[in-house]
Order: structure tokens, then C-alpha cells, then sequence
């Protein structure tokens, strides 16, 4: 057999291999609903060995005043920025022709960076710029060795670089653990869910995981809170069946219910404890903030070009951590002209006068600059 026929053998085989692998996956009964390309994804990954994670998408908020759903998140990232766009930039409250609600609650600055420990957070502000991108992606890479996941979101290039454009930036990011790992639990129910991973307290393990938990308030199964401990700075709340429309309401709540309870605080040795797994990976660009001129004090009329933010956040038995970003550029939209680029960067003259003479003594046109370097 010569060498061309084995080539074409071997090339006819794998495509059948993989025509069956496809088959086989369409059948499949948690890939039905899937595209064609998710499907060759879906094989792709079973025969590197590797596997994809679908996160549901989760409603985040930029406020502990804004409304909240059933599945709902926050984190600071975006007060921290807003709070710098306002007050260093725009210098007064932010006001939108048609105001909505949730510019009202960012201006209240209910949350400040000294709220929170330098070492949770990094933020910066500037004029926008490929230098200033560089910044930042040096900045969080020092502080938490870690990458920007929304930055190439934004646009980024040397004609972004402008007087009137400014960015803002911040990360938080953190990992906490437990002293002593939570036990892995049996799979279980979840309100209608079945089959839900769980971490918890085995009977044999009670005594020495016990001092993890604190109790605030327990006034039945259906209405307690609990701390657990971590080995850093950090305290893991659960509350069963919160009530409140905001987070705000929510942590204030718990903290009365905590000041009333008189019960034991103390994990007995008759208590049982059991929460399940979290992983959430959720995104939200705010586009009701952007496009709407807005009176800034410092700068004239401004608008947002662009607001986002991103939330990561995951917890088991060993710990959990936390990273959320966010960004926001803004635009002087009545800047006296539109900004003009000197960029020689295309076919060009180059000419050489004496200043007090009318002809040139040198002049030159390029379109290769290639072959004059």
C-alpha cells in the first residue's frame, strides 16, 4: 500500500470516528436541545478529557438599595467606581434627564472603600488610554495575581486615548478557609430540587467542627441564621428564608433578629447543620446608564459610553473565594471639536524648509515605510 492510500485511509476513519462520537452525543439525553456546534464542542471536550461548566446567570445589582429577585447578587465593585466618577470627576450627584432609580441609590454612596480592607480591593481612574489598560492588568496581576475578565470588553486602542474619555476601574478579590474542611454530604433535596451537593457535619465530626459555627438567631427550621468561621478574616453567613425586597433590608433584618434572639448561640452537640454547594459566575451590563447626557460640574456634559460588572464567587467545604470587577468609561460629548488624530500612519510627505525662505530643500513622499526603516 503506498503512502498516499494509507494518508487517505487514516484521514476516512477519523472522520467516521467522529461522525460517530456526534451521533452518539445527539442521542444522548442532556444534549438533545443543543446546536450542532455545542454538540462537536461537547466532543471535543470528552475526548480531551476536559469539561465545560454552565453557570445559570444570576441578577446582579449595584446597590444593597436596588430591588432584588429569587436569584440575585452583590458586590461592591461598582459603588467603589461610581463613587469616584462622581466625586472626582463630576463633582456633584449624577442626574439623568428621565432619572431612574437605580442612579438614585448609587448616588447615596451607601457603600465607601473604608468600609472594606485595602487588601480586598483594587481600583484606579483615568484618562482612557492603552497605558492606562497596562496599569491595571500590572496592577491586579501584583496585588491578587490575577486577570482582568471584562477589560477586552471595553474598546482599546492608541485613538482611544483622549482628553475627554475617562475610565474607571476596580477588583475585589479574596479566598477564605475553613480551619478544619466541612464534611462532603450525601447528595439531597433542595425546596424541588433532587440530587444537590451538600457540605455539612457528620455525627463523628461534630465536636471537632462545631467551634465553626456561630449561631445568630435559630427560632425554627425554617427561620435561623448561622456564621461559620474561616481561618482568615472572613465569616460565611447562611440565612434561611431572609426577608427583605433589598439586600439592605436583608442584612438589616438579620442583624435585629440576631439582637433579639436569647437562645443558645453555641453549635450543641444535639445541632445539625448542612448547606449546599455554591457556584456562580454572572455578568450584567448596565446598559439603562448608558448614552444619557449628564450635567458634570468638573468636566461639562458627560455621558456613559459603557458600564459593566462581573461576580465570581464559589463555596464548599474546604472554603471559597470571591473576584468581581467592574468598569465604566465616560465621555465629555461637548468637547469644543471632535478630537483629531496626528498619526502618520498611511502614505505621507516629508518636506524640510528653511523657516525664512519660501522653498523647501527637502521633500519626500512614502507609502512603503517598510523599505526605509
Amino acid at each position: 500500500m503506498n503512502k498516499k492510500n494509507l494518508i487517505s485511509i487514516i484521514f476516512s476513519v477519523s472522520i467516521l470516528i467522529i461522525a460517530v462520537l456526534i451521533f452518539k452525543f445527539i442521542g444522548d439525553e442532556d444534549t438533545q436541545n443543543n446546536s450542532l456546534s455545542d454538540i462537536i464542542a461537547d466532543v471535543g471536550k470528552k475526548i480531551t478529557g476536559t469539561k465545560t461548566v454552565k453557570y445559570a446567570e444570576m441578577d446582579i445589582v449595584p446597590t444593597t438599595d436596588d430591588i432584588i429577585s429569587d436569584n440575585s447578587a452583590w458586590c461592591p465593585t461598582f459603588q467603589l467606581i461610581w463613587n469616584d466618577l462622581k466625586n472626582e470627576v463630576v463633582g456633584q450627584d449624577i442626574v439623568f434627564e428621565e432619572q431612574i432609580p437605580m442612579v438614585d441609590n448609587l448616588n447615596k454612596e451607601s457603600f465607601t472603600a473604608d468600609m472594606l480592607s485595602e487588601e480586598y480591593y483594587y481600583k484606579i481612574f483615568g484618562f482612557k488610554s492603552l497605558e492606562l489598560k497596562t496599569e491595571i492588568e500590572k496592577g491586579i496581576k501584583e496585588k491578587f495575581n490575577q486577570e482582568s475578565d471584562i477589560l477586552d470588553s471595553f474598546e482599546w486602542s492608541e485613538r482611544v486615548g483622549t482628553q475627554n474619555r475617562y475610565f474607571f476601574y476596580s477588583m475585589l478579590y479574596r479566598e477564605f478557609e475553613f480551619e478544619n474542611a466541612f464534611d462532603r454530604l450525601d447528595d439531597g433535596k433542595f425546596a424541588d430540587y433532587d440530587d444537590v451537593k451538600y457540605m455539612g457535619i457528620e455525627y463523628e465530626h461534630r465536636s471537632k467542627l462545631a467551634s465553626q459555627i456561630q449561631v445568630l438567631y435559630y427560632n425554627n427550621e425554617d427561620n435561623f441564621a448561622v456564621k461559620l468561621l474561616t481561618k482568615n478574616n472572613d465569616e460565611v453567613i447562611f440565612i434561611k428564608n431572609p426577608k427583605g425586597d433589598t439586600f439592605g433590608e436583608v442584612y438589616d433584618n438579620m442583624e435585629k433578629a440576631a439582637e433579639k434572639y436569647d437562645g443558645s448561640r453555641r453549635f450543641e452537640e444535639d445541632d445539625f447543620f448542612k448547606a449546599p454547594l455554591v457556584k456562580l459566575n454572572s455578568e450584567r451590563e448596565y446598559t439603562e446608564l448608558q448614552g444619557k447626557p449628564f450635567v458634570a460640574q468638573n468636566v461639562g456634559i458627560a455621558e456613559i459610553l459603557k458600564a459593566m460588572q462581573s461576580i465570581q464567587f464559589s463555596v464548599d467545604e474546604k472554603g471559597g473565594k470571591i473576584k468581581s470587577e467592574a468598569g465604566i468609561e465616560i465621555i465629555d460629548s461637548v468637547s469644543p471639536s471632535e478630537p483629531r488624530y496626528f498619526y502618520i500612519d498611511d502614505t505621507f510627505a516629508l518636506i524640510l524648509k528653511e523657516s525664512d525662505k519660501d522653498m523647501p530643500y527637502f521633500m519626500s513622499k512614502i507609502t512603503n515605510i517598510k523599505d526605509y526603516q
